[in-house]
Order: structure tokens, then sequence, then C-alpha cells
């Protein structure tokens, strides 16, 4: 299949039950009781967000999975990156990965993206109440969460930059020497008869220069700093932020996808990330950030300028990542919707899979 670029989506395993969550929300806690439960803050505001095709799935059912990764690569995604939850140890989700590696199905690539975060009471609005703490032991630490994930690195399906697995970190800057752990995880690849590892970091800051603390790359996924943003003509809900103290914003998806991608003054390589939409006001209520008014012509717009943003790069390095494939609670998935349908996904594969004839960009 030939694609004008590669689209690698990001993908949540959260939607199936694990104890952890059975003991901290409730028996049969999942993502799904967040987007169920989730109601409208305002006037025109689209929630809840409930699933078309795939139904309140559970990701332990190889079926699900199987549909999934079709459906992704009949409309242009080229590979899933899974969240991968390492807890100094202690891993967490990680079953329909396991078992995704395990049984070889689906025969769809992938890659894993550390989301290396304190978990916290934020999804039921109590973000200050600690689940599970995020700590960096030391190399001894390093070196068995690298070899716990050599299987999926030696993996036909695994994704690859120059020949190196690619690896994303999503918080770089909170590494206590991220300059140490690249090292070091580089030296351990080598010696596992790897050609090395391709390590690439989500930009949540400016700050953050790939090269000066040992990355290949970035991926631009930075928000808006949370300010109170709240257009006057939601005055109720601006008033009640303003005496209660809620950190609310609400952006038109309109005038804020350019944001998204905006470009820096840059000697380095940085990937652009698009969404679909942005809303996790179903984790998090009135501290939540939402952006209103998406459309999949809208998102088109914001593809368009990404792809443009890669199409001089080699043909392995011409990535925009998406986010997301499955993050319901946070308006940021791909998966038809009982409103929009296959219509944004429509795009994607309208966008990125070039015909049989011609194979300019489109206009």
């Amino acid at each position: 299949m030939n694609r004008r670029a590669r689209v690698i989506a990001f993908y949540l395993p959260q939607f199936h039950p694990i104890p952890e969550n059975d003991e901290w929300w409730g028996k049969g806690f999942t993502e799904w009781t967040n987007v169920a439960k989730a109601k409208p803050l305002f006037s025109g505001h689209y929630q809840p967000h409930i699933p078309a095709d795939f139904g309140f799935y559970d990701l332990r059912i190889p079926e699900v999975r199987e549909a999934q990764a079709e459906l992704a690569m009949e409309n242009g995604v080229e590979a899933f990156c899974y969240y991968h939850y390492w807890f100094a140890g202690r891993r967490l989700l990680e079953r329909p990965f396991n078992e995704i590696l395990s049984s070889g199905k689906p025969n769809f690539p992938f890659c894993l993206c550390w989301a290396n975060q304190t978990w916290t009471g934020i999804w039921h609005g109590a973000p200050g109440r600690i689940l599970v703490e995020q700590t960096y032991p030391g190399l001894k630490d390093y070196e068995a969460h690298f070899y716990s994930l050599l299987k999926a690195f030696e993996d036909d399906r695994y994704v690859k930059i120059n020949g190196k697995p690619l690896f994303i970190i999503y918080r770089p800057m909170e590494l206590p020497q991220p300059m140490q752990f690249a090292d070091f995880w580089r030296e351990l690849a080598v010696k596992a008869g790897l050609k090395g590892m391709y390590l690439v970091g989500i930009n949540h800051h400016d700050w953050f220069i790939p090269h000066k603390y040992g990355f290949d790359a970035g991926i631009l996924q930075k928000l808006p700093s949370k300010r109170r943003h709240i257009p006057w003509r939601y005055m109720k809900l601006k008033m009640n932020a303003i005496r209660n103290g809620h950190n609310l914003d609400i952006y038109d998806y309109k005038h804020i996808w350019p944001y998204f991608l905006r470009k820096r003054n840059q000697d380095f390589e940085e990937y652009p990330c698009v969404i679909p939409n942005w809303d996790n006001s179903p984790r998090s209520g009135l501290n939540s950030m939402v952006i209103h008014g998406s459309t999949p012509e809208l998102f088109k717009l914001m593809l368009r300028k990404a792809m443009g943003l890669v199409a001089d790069r080699p043909v392995d390095r011409g990535i925009v990542f998406l986010k997301s494939w499955n993050e319901w609670a946070e308006g940021n998935h791909m998966e038809p919707d009982l409103r929009f349908g296959k219509r944004y996904l429509d795009v994607l594969r309208d966008e990125i899979i070039m015909k049989e004839q011609g194979s300019g960009a489109s206009e």
C-alpha cells in the first residue's frame, strides 16, 4: 500500500478491567466507565461520545484487536503505538499487548511509548491522590526494563527507523538523566544484536531539544498552558471557574489546530502530531481542556498541514503521529462514533493512501 506519509496512531490499552482499577474505582472499572458517564458542560458541547462499530469493547478479546487493526490498515494507519506502563518493574495494563506479542496477531506493525507518569486520581477529580508513583531506581531498573521488551523489539512487526526499533518516551524531561538512559539503552540494544535504538521524546515544552538529551527526535504535542481560558459566551461556566478555582479551558478547534503544528526554528528532527479532537472532561470535569467544534473537514486541514511538514523527509522518517486511535475519554479517537461514524477515517484514507493513478499530494 502506497502512502503519502507514515501514520502511527497512539493506542490506549485501558479498555479491560485490572485488579488495581477494581480496588481504586470499583469492580469492572475501565475507561468506558468515564466515557459512559460524561455529560455536556455547556450548550452544544459534544458529550458523551458513544462508540459505533465496535461498541464498548473489551481488549481481552482477540477478535476486537483484529478488527481494530483491520480498520486502521484499510484507512491509512501504518502502525499502532501502544502505551506501555513500567513502574520500577511493575507493569500495568500489559495484557492486550502481551497477547498481541505472544500470539503474533494481529499481523499489524506496532511500537511502544513508555507512559512514564505517576498515576493519580485525576480521572475521578482527585489529582492529588497518588495511585502508583513513577520512580527511576537506576541502571539496574533500566536494564530490566530493556530486557522485558527485547522480544518485542525483535519482532518482525516492530516499527524500525534506520533499522533501529522506535521507542517513545512520553515525558523525557522527567527522566533523572535522559542522556544516561538513552546511551545505556543503545548499548544494551547493540549487545542484544540490534542495530541500536531510535529514541523519540514527546515535546510538551519548548525547551525539549532532543539531541541535547540523547534522543534522535521529538514529537510536537504541546498543549496550551491552562489559564482558565473560557470565552465570555460561556459566562456561567466562566464565573463558576473564577469563583471556585476550576482549571477549565475551552478552545475552538478551528482556531487552535494550527497551534499544535507550529514549527520551531530548529536543527533537529521533530515529528508533527495531529488530533481529531481533544476533550478530557469525561475524566476531569471542570478541570479539563475542551476543544470544541471539531469536524472531519477541519481535521483534513490539520492533516494536510502535518503531511506538508514531512513531505521532504526520507520515506522511513516521513511520519505523522496521530493522537489517538482510541482515547475515548480524552475525545481524541479515530474509531467510529454515533455522531460522525467513519468520516474522520474517510478523511485519513483519502489523504494518506495514494490512488492507483497519480501519486501527487492532494490539492
